[in-house]
């Protein structure tokens, strides 16, 4: 008998009437004969009014680290409330329902709270539970560790706790969210803009990782490394409306016809930060670089350049808007022992990016991006590149405009 994993996230069980209407999508899928476990996330804004009360009585009030174990404590009981209340709903239709928190399942993970990793999922309880005809409603986004302490994921953490367990189950993901699917671009900006019927895990990776919220990053990178079926699916239909829709994440060999573009994805959480006058000699690049990484600042596109004058050197790198006073503050912090001039700071940019894995074996596509690009007067400050995507960042008041030209050069709006 086969095993399904539903994902629902906080859009998709935002209310009792969403409940129930989930409800019903689980239970034609047990009708169907699969063996279902489902992962819900907190009801829609819980999460960020629990996270408001601990600022409150915890790091605003007292100065204590942002993420702690009470932190945790507080903020995965929005997943727990969401878990009981669809297994009583699963309940009262007739099913054999129960809700599972994070420690009974047990998914285990580090102690590295607020932002745990899953270290290990021992699937025998919960696959005892799945052969025995119960629908297990596990509470997504928090784990336990080692030393017995609530642990929570990080935000999009419910998606993770999905795959892992589909994984350690043997059984197929199904994400429901507010989207029917993977798209080409996002369709608030671009109306033309399709949804794909199957994505490669390196494409679905990139397009989460640079700024496509359908699914969280490390989820993808788990059903990669796991090749866990992976499915997108709107939570906003009937039974038997669903089947057959969406989009398959999947293995680059499953896709017949391969795209040179699939997708293109932006973000405007970005800064950039400019540093002038820095000398040009061996190992400056690790001092600064080290630096933040000591404070666990996560450096994106790098690009340095020769000033003017002889023996130095400019430099840019890009980090998230969240981390950007911190970054400068490390910098400046280090000005004497690195030796540059001056840093500046410029969160009023976008990073705008080409996915697919037919960048592999076609040559010009970064000139189409930049002829596209170039056409409709987008400067690009930054550009990096991996072997199957191109980004580049501009100006953020250009953002739509340029994902539009790029939708529309790599005819992405064409079946």
């Amino acid at each position: 008998m086969s095993r399904l994993v539903m994902k629902f996230g906080g859009t998709s069980v935002a209310d009792l009437e969403r409940i129930r209407r989930v409800a019903r999508l689980v239970a034609a899928e047990v009708e169907t004969g699969k063996q279902v476990a489902v992962v819900v996330s907190a009801m829609a804004g819980k999460t960020n009014e629990l996270v408001a009360w601990t600022d409150g009585a915890g790091a605003a009030a007292q100065g204590l680290p942002a993420s702690d174990d009470e932190y945790d404590v507080v903020v995965a009981s929005g997943e727990q409330v969401t878990a009981g209340l669809l297994a009583m709903t699963l309940r009262n239709m007739g099913l054999n329902a129960r809700s599972w928190m994070g420690w009974q399942v047990p998914i285990i993970t580090d102690d590295a709270h607020g932002k745990a990793r899953i270290d290990d999922i021992p699937p025998e309880k919960l696959g005892a539970a799945l052969d025995a005809g119960e629908i297990a409603v596990i509470a997504g986004f928090q784990g336990v560790d080692r030393q017995g302490r609530i642990a929570t994921l990080g935000r999009g953490g419910s998606d993770t706790s999905a795959v892992a367990i589909a994984a350690a189950v043997g059984g197929a993901c199904d994400i429901y969210t507010d989207v029917d699917g993977v798209y080409t671009t996002d369709p608030r900006i671009e109306q033309k803009a399709r949804k794909l019927a199957r994505i490669s895990y390196e494409e679905m990776l990139e397009m989460a990782s640079l700024g496509a919220k359908v699914l969280q990053t490390r989820s993808v990178e788990l059903a990669m490394a796991h090749h866990t079926p992976l499915r997108v699916l709107s939570s906003f239909v009937e039974p038997g409306e669903a089947p057959g829709q969406g989009t398959i994440v999947c293995d680059e060999e499953e896709i017949v016809e391969k795209r040179i573009v699939s997708g293109v994805a932006y973000s405007r959480d970005e800064a950039k930060i400019s540093l002038f006058g820095l000398p040009d000699t061996p190992g400056v690049s690790s001092k600064i670089f080290g630096a933040l990484a000591d404070a666990n600042v996560n450096v994106d596109m790098i690009v340095q350049s020769h000033a003017r004058s002889e023996g130095a050197a400019n430099m840019e790198f890009t980090v998230g808007k969240r981390d950007a006073a911190r970054a400068v503050e490390i910098v400046r912090a280090a000005q004497k022992e690195i030796g540059f001039e001056d840093v500046q700071s410029n969160e009023d940019v976008a990073k705008v990016s080409v996915i697919g894995v037919g960048m592999r074996s076609h040559a010009g596509v970064a000139k189409t991006m930049f002829t596209a690009l170039a056409e409709k007067g987008v400067n690009i400050q930054v550009i990096s590149t991996s072997e199957i995507k191109i980004s580049v960042l501009i100006d953020a008041a250009y953002t739509e405009l340029a994902v539009r030209a790029l939708h529309s050069a790599y005819e992405l709006d064409k079946v």
